[in-house]
Protein backbone atom coordinates (compact mmCIF):
# COMPACT_ATOMS: atom_id res chain seq x y z
CA UNK A 1 0.00 0.00 0.00
CA UNK A 2 1.65 3.29 -0.98
CA UNK A 3 1.28 6.31 1.87
CA UNK A 4 -1.47 8.23 1.52
CA UNK A 5 -0.35 11.75 -0.45
CA UNK A 6 -2.81 13.55 2.52
CA UNK A 7 -1.34 15.59 5.93
CA UNK A 8 -4.04 16.05 8.78
CA UNK A 9 -3.88 20.31 9.48
CA UNK A 10 -5.08 20.10 13.57
CA UNK A 11 -5.13 23.71 15.45
CA UNK A 12 -6.12 23.02 18.64
CA UNK A 13 -8.48 25.42 21.51
CA UNK A 14 -8.85 29.05 20.67
CA UNK A 15 -7.12 29.03 17.23
CA UNK A 16 -10.63 29.68 15.56
CA UNK A 17 -9.41 33.27 17.28
CA UNK A 18 -6.35 34.24 15.31
CA UNK A 19 -6.07 37.86 14.30
CA UNK A 20 -8.55 38.88 17.08
CA UNK A 21 -6.94 37.23 20.60
CA UNK A 22 -4.15 38.75 21.69
CA UNK A 23 -2.32 40.15 17.78
CA UNK A 24 0.85 41.26 20.31
CA UNK A 25 1.44 37.56 20.79
CA UNK A 26 0.06 35.65 17.82
CA UNK A 27 -0.43 38.70 15.31
CA UNK A 28 -2.87 39.77 13.57
CA UNK A 29 -3.50 36.33 10.52
CA UNK A 30 -6.37 34.42 10.70
CA UNK A 31 -6.65 30.98 11.24
CA UNK A 32 -7.41 30.97 7.32
CA UNK A 33 -4.25 32.31 6.61
CA UNK A 34 -2.69 29.42 8.67
CA UNK A 35 -4.91 26.84 6.74
CA UNK A 36 -3.53 28.86 3.49
CA UNK A 37 -0.13 28.81 4.19
CA UNK A 38 -0.12 24.68 5.03
CA UNK A 39 -2.22 24.22 2.12
CA UNK A 40 0.07 25.50 -0.04
CA UNK A 41 3.35 24.31 1.39
CA UNK A 42 1.60 21.09 1.15
CA UNK A 43 0.34 21.43 -2.30
CA UNK A 44 3.97 22.80 -3.27
CA UNK A 45 4.92 18.80 -2.79
CA UNK A 46 2.01 16.86 -4.17
CA UNK A 47 0.02 16.73 -1.02
CA UNK A 48 -3.33 17.77 0.13
CA UNK A 49 -4.10 18.83 3.52
CA UNK A 50 -7.44 18.29 5.88
CA UNK A 51 -7.93 20.71 8.44
CA UNK A 52 -9.35 20.74 11.58
CA UNK A 53 -9.56 23.09 14.20
CA UNK A 54 -11.68 22.89 17.50
CA UNK A 55 -12.44 23.92 20.52
CA UNK A 56 -13.30 20.48 21.75
CA UNK A 57 -10.99 18.07 23.05
CA UNK A 58 -12.67 14.75 21.58
CA UNK A 59 -13.41 16.42 18.07
CA UNK A 60 -9.60 16.40 17.85
CA UNK A 61 -8.72 13.23 18.75
CA UNK A 62 -11.54 11.54 16.95
CA UNK A 63 -9.94 13.24 13.79
CA UNK A 64 -6.63 12.25 14.81
CA UNK A 65 -7.82 8.63 15.09
CA UNK A 66 -9.39 8.81 11.62
CA UNK A 67 -6.29 9.99 10.44
CA UNK A 68 -4.05 6.81 10.46
CA UNK A 69 -5.64 5.86 7.77
CA UNK A 70 -6.11 8.35 5.30
CA UNK A 71 -2.79 10.21 6.23
CA UNK A 72 0.81 10.59 6.32
CA UNK A 73 1.59 13.27 8.71
CA UNK A 74 0.10 15.80 11.12
CA UNK A 75 0.48 19.30 11.12
CA UNK A 76 -0.55 20.09 14.90
CA UNK A 77 -0.63 23.09 16.81
CA UNK A 78 -2.50 21.92 19.90
CA UNK A 79 -2.92 25.57 21.89
CA UNK A 80 -3.27 24.95 25.29
CA UNK A 81 -3.55 21.13 25.01
CA UNK A 82 -0.20 21.35 25.05
CA UNK A 83 0.58 22.12 28.19
CA UNK A 84 -2.53 19.70 29.78
CA UNK A 85 -3.51 16.85 27.57
CA UNK A 86 -1.64 13.13 28.07
CA UNK A 87 -4.95 11.97 26.27
CA UNK A 88 -4.10 13.78 22.68
CA UNK A 89 -0.38 13.03 23.08
CA UNK A 90 -1.58 9.63 23.71
CA UNK A 91 -3.46 9.65 20.77
CA UNK A 92 -0.71 10.84 18.39
CA UNK A 93 1.52 8.13 19.60
CA UNK A 94 -1.40 5.51 19.08
CA UNK A 95 -1.64 6.58 14.94
CA UNK A 96 2.13 5.89 15.17
CA UNK A 97 1.91 9.12 12.15
CA UNK A 98 4.69 11.58 11.92
CA UNK A 99 3.85 14.58 13.64
CA UNK A 100 5.35 18.38 13.39
CA UNK A 101 4.00 20.57 16.40
CA UNK A 102 3.48 24.14 15.80
CA UNK A 103 3.69 27.15 17.88
CA UNK A 104 3.02 30.73 17.02
CA UNK A 105 4.80 32.51 19.97
CA UNK A 106 7.93 31.25 21.75
CA UNK A 107 6.64 29.15 24.58
CA UNK A 108 10.07 28.75 26.62
CA UNK A 109 9.63 32.60 26.70
CA UNK A 110 6.01 32.46 28.27
CA UNK A 111 4.63 31.64 31.35
CA UNK A 112 6.46 29.16 32.89
CA UNK A 113 3.27 26.76 32.75
CA UNK A 114 3.92 26.61 29.09
CA UNK A 115 7.11 25.19 28.74
CA UNK A 116 6.07 21.89 28.77
CA UNK A 117 5.03 20.30 26.07
CA UNK A 118 3.46 16.69 26.11
CA UNK A 119 3.17 16.83 22.69
CA UNK A 120 6.87 16.99 22.04
CA UNK A 121 8.17 13.87 22.65
CA UNK A 122 5.90 12.47 19.73
CA UNK A 123 7.03 14.94 17.23
CA UNK A 124 9.58 14.78 14.65
CA UNK A 125 9.27 18.33 14.19
CA UNK A 126 8.77 20.99 16.38
CA UNK A 127 8.37 24.82 15.05
CA UNK A 128 8.18 27.63 17.80
CA UNK A 129 7.93 31.24 17.81
CA UNK A 130 8.17 31.77 13.82
CA UNK A 131 4.33 33.18 13.91
CA UNK A 132 2.16 31.67 11.49
CA UNK A 133 5.30 31.30 8.66
CA UNK A 134 6.50 28.62 11.43
CA UNK A 135 3.66 26.24 10.12
CA UNK A 136 4.96 26.60 6.01
CA UNK A 137 8.28 25.07 7.74
CA UNK A 138 6.54 22.82 9.87
CA UNK A 139 4.61 21.34 6.54
CA UNK A 140 8.31 21.52 4.69
CA UNK A 141 10.06 19.71 6.98
CA UNK A 142 7.71 17.25 7.87
CA UNK A 143 7.04 16.24 4.35
CA UNK A 144 11.09 16.04 4.26
CA UNK A 145 11.03 13.47 6.98
CA UNK A 146 7.80 11.59 5.23
CA UNK A 147 9.82 11.04 2.08
CA UNK A 148 13.05 9.82 3.73
CA UNK A 149 14.67 13.39 3.05
CA UNK A 150 15.45 14.18 6.59
CA UNK A 151 15.58 12.26 9.79
CA UNK A 152 12.36 12.92 12.65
Amino acid sequence: MSTPRRLLLVNGPNLNLLGIREPEIYGHETLADVERIVTDAAAARGVEVTAVQSNHEGVLLDAIHDARTTCAGIVINPGGLTHTSVVLRDALAGVALPVAEVHISNVAEREKFRHHSYVADVAVVRITGEGVAGYARATTLLLDVISGGAEG
